[in-house]
């Protein structure tokens, strides 16, 4: 059991959130104890959330004197000081596995459940949310064979329920590099090495940033890129969205939920959002207003908290301002490629992995699928099927891993 025996825990969370959740499956798998403090619930637990940490964001993490937020496996592990000793899934030092698959998103758990289900021995690594970005989208209303739609924690709980079913086993845990050694791959994570003698790459994508001043300064005490996550701290405020794609419009029609007023800025003179999206602004229009031709450049606050947004309406050729409580950006995504920039996987140019037909990368026995995959659509329908493909592809060369190596 970890050493937290001399230390006061609290997680600040709430049940939609998948990062609460994953923060607080991490630390039961760790043994330590904790208290939870649901901040959806509980308006005087949300008054000291931020007096803890100084921002609405969660989950928060406290341990002794220690406040971190939205932490990573890593730091947790090393907060609660868990050791190769104290770890509660000590592993021999050449761990030795069928399958590696890392991340835990709809590609992965596709690829798990079909790889499991043949026997194929399977690991998955996860450093955030099991589900990935599904998981912390409000509502999936495209996957087939749900007609009236899903949120995405049910559709990634489901994902993941049907994956260990078979045998998989989820790791929380984070892989930092990949080296081809001949008949196996070698994995660094933060369990130490591993090897595989496949592995599939299904990482996807995180949000991309502006780089505006006053978008890191104000991370998580104003600036969020998670409306699902964040959105009820601004119940009865004003905010501001940022982005005319398919996410930021139904983001902005999800935090309707909670704002008065929402100001959604918008680059071009149109939407990009799919014209079902569209139709939804439109319903909401009482609550959000569209603002197009206009840039976010520089975002305001006090001490602790944003107060206001600057932009440039393009048209006017002039500066304009917009008082918020909060900002929401929704730009588009970027693959969760950085870990792999040293190694010999080929990217494209934009950082996402080639493969070819077969879904294999630029180290034979190495696949990737989902969003990280040069190419990809960035739907979780094609997500999974890729993720089953994969599957088929890892099964096609284990045979003939088998008949050269026994």
């Amino acid at each position: 059991m970890a050493d937290s025996t001399h230390h006061k825990s609290i997680v600040y969370g709430a049940k939609w959130c998948s990062f609460c959740n994953a923060l607080v499956e991490l630390l039961d798998s760790l043994g330590v104890a904790y208290e939870y403090k649901n901040v959806d619930k509980k308006a005087n637990e949300r008054e000291m959330l931020k007096q803890t940490g100084g921002a609405y964001l969660i989950p928060t993490f406290v341990i002794g004197d220690d406040v971190v937020q939205n932490p990573s496996t890593e730091k947790v592990k090393e907060l609660v000081k868990v050791t190769e000793k104290t770890k509660k899934n000590s592993q021999p030092t050449k761990e030795v596995h069928d399958s590696i698959m890392i991340g835990a998103g709809p590609a992965a758990l596709s690829a798990a459940i079909y790889t499991t289900r043949e026997e194929i021995e399977t690991v998955l690594y996860e450093k955030g949310a099991i589900g990935g970005l599904a998981a912390i989208t409000d509502w999936v209303d495209n996957y087939p064979g749900f007609p009236e739609g899903l949120s995405g924690m049910d559709l990634s709980e489901a994902l993941r329920k049907q994956a260990e079913r078979f045998g998989a086993e989820i790791r929380l845990g984070e892989v930092m590099n990949i080296e081809d050694k001949g008949v196996l791959k070698k994995l660094t994570t933060t369990d130490g090495d591993l090897y595989a003698k496949t592995v599939l790459i299904a990482t996807g994508s995180d949000y991309k940033r502006l780089g505006i001043p006053g978008e890191d300064t104000y991370y998580g005490r104003g600036v969020h890129f998670c409306a699902t996550c964040d959105g009820a701290f601004y119940k009865d405020k004003r905010l501001v969205v940022v982005g005319g794609g398919n996410s930021a419009a139904q983001e902005a029609v999800f935090l309707t939920r909670f704002a008065t007023k929402i100001d959604m800025l918008v680059r071009s003179d149109k939407l990009r959002a799919s014209e079902i999206l569209q139709q939804e602004l439109e319903k909401n229009s009482d609550k959000i207003t569209i603002h197009y031709n206009t840039t976010t450049d520089e975002i305001v606050g006090g001490d602790t908290l944003v107060t206001k947004v600057v932009g440039t309406d393009k048209k006017a050729k002039k500066q304009v301002e917009f008082e918020t409580d909060g900002v929401f950006i929704f730009i588009g995504l970027k693959p969760n490629t950085q870990f792999l920039q040293d190694t010999a996987i080929e990217l494209d140019e934009i950082g996402m992995i080639k493969t070819n037909s077969e879904l294999e990368t630029s180290i034979p026995g190495v696949f990737c699928a989902g969003d990280v995959r040069s190419g990809a659509t960035m739907q979780i329908a094609s997500a999974t099927g890729e993720g089953a493909t994969a599957a088929l592809m890892i099964r096609k060369y284990l045979e003939e891993y088998e008949r050269k190596h026994g």
